[in-house]
């Protein structure tokens, strides 16, 4: 009931070396892709499929985005074959996997069991190795440095201006008929409750290794965690685990609105399957923070549960923050700011089409023409047998909805 999570392998040890193209082609491009964690790797495979090319794919690091920087840590709730569900999605990958040096991470994913679940890091191994594979040789050209403005004109193409990393280098401006933003998410930072207390972003609490660093060991400290949602219940187990060991001064309050809620199996398919906790978090809650296990729990010595309501929030903050020290936020994810988008010299603001992976001008309504969006930020809508509409968010996921919908594609 109070495991240790598992020693991984350190942060960022399987990194592929960095890229640049050094030759860009004279021709068009296809399509720019920006952003490189598992939906911009997804969308470059499966552009590759529809034999759209060359493309430009834009990123700060290409070494696997959020996944691999922040969450390398983090126990899945996905089994390990759905992983290689997204590996075996496009022939392009399968080619890789079979023409890179072994060992890689796509080897390294293909050695676990199966019908287990894994770590972060092996998904994120897996992906930077991909972005390795994904070169010149199969008609994509990388290029280091962000997206700061992409504006579509009469001629059918976007032109996008790219700040380069290397701020040496002065910025430059390509074309292409598509534009995909993988541009991902990062977690929702509000307000903090109290002003007295010290904020722990969500990320570094996600790592063992780097809440272990943030909180004292010998002094006391009492963190407040609010939120009940997957990433909540790790971050109390995270800090469990170390009050439990190594940090015996340490106290946590969990703020709560709701009863936990798990994914459940149906018959072929999944309840809550994209909100509802799984794998070993959803057992840890289960065994430990039930309202009828709770008091009897190892986990009581060092947490106090808060239930709080939409209407008392704050004045349950004001009572019970009083003794706390730090809070971590748990409430959610936000899309990282997109590049600045132009029509025709307009600036437009976009809204996200969840079923063809298109933009619509939020004030006219009219489709943005070779606008697209993948990942986190841009994922599909779905509806299950019972009438419920989730978001479909993971590996797998993306690589179903662009398969999908990538076909239909065109400037």
């Amino acid at each position: 009931m109070g495991d240790v999570t598992p020693t991984v392998t350190p942060l960022g040890a399987c990194a592929p070396r960095r890229f640049m193209s050094t030759q860009r082609p004279q021709s068009q491009f296809g399509a720019i892709v920006v952003g490189a964690g598992p939906g911009g790797v997804a969308a470059v495979g499966n552009l590759l499929e529809e034999k759209t090319g060359p493309i430009l794919w834009v990123d700060n690091l290409f070494d696997g985005g959020r996944l691999n920087k922040h969450y390398r840590e983090v126990p899945s709730n996905t089994r390990v074959k759905r992983f290689a569900g997204y590996l075996d999605g496009v022939e392009v990958f399968k080619q890789i996997e079979k023409e890179m040096p072994k060992p890689n991470g796509m080897t390294q994913l293909r050695s676990l069991d199966q019908e287990n679940t894994c770590h972060i890091a092996e998904a994120a191994d897996m992906c930077m190795s991909l972005t390795e594979g994904l070169n010149e040789e199969r008609g994509v050209w990388k290029q280091q440095g962000s997206v700061t403005k992409a504006a579509w004109s009469e001629t059918n193409q976007w032109s996008v201006s790219i700040a380069p990393t290397d701020t040496s280098v002065s910025p430059i401006t390509l074309s292409a008929s598509m534009l995909i933003l993988c541009t991902g998410s990062e977690p929702i930072s509000g307000a903090l409750p109290a002003p007295n207390l010290r904020e722990i972003g969500l990320d570094p609490a996600l790592s063992p290794t780097l809440l272990s660093q943030t909180l004292s060991k010998d002094t006391p400290s009492t963190v407040a965690v609010i939120g009940a949602s997957h990433s909540a219940i790790l971050v109390l187990r995270n800090l469990y685990n170390l009050a439990s060991s190594t940090h015996p001064e340490l106290r946590i309050k969990w703020f709560t609105r709701h009863p936990l809620r798990y994914a459940e199996e149906k018959d072929g398919w999944i309840l809550r399957d994209n909100t509802g906790l799984k794998g070993q978090v959803a057992t840890w809650a289960k065994d430990n923070l039930e309202e009828d296990v709770l008091s009897a729990s190892p986990v009581s010595k060092y947490l106090q549960k808060v239930s709080t309501t939409r209407g008392n929030e704050q004045e349950v903050y004001e009572r019970e923050l009083k003794d706390c020290t730090h809070c971590v936020q748990a409430i959610g994810y936000v899309r990282s700011p997109l590049p600045d988008l132009l029509v025709n010299d307009q600036k437009v603001d976009v809204q996200f089409d969840h079923n063809s992976a298109g933009f619509e001008d939020k004030n006219t309504g009219e489709v943005v023409r070779g606008l697209y969006g993948a990942g986190i930020a841009f994922p599909e809508r779905v509806t299950d047998p019972e009438g419920n509409v989730e978001m479909a968010v993971g590996l797998l996921k993306f690589m179903k909805f662009l398969r999908r919908v990538v076909p239909q594609w065109k400037a």
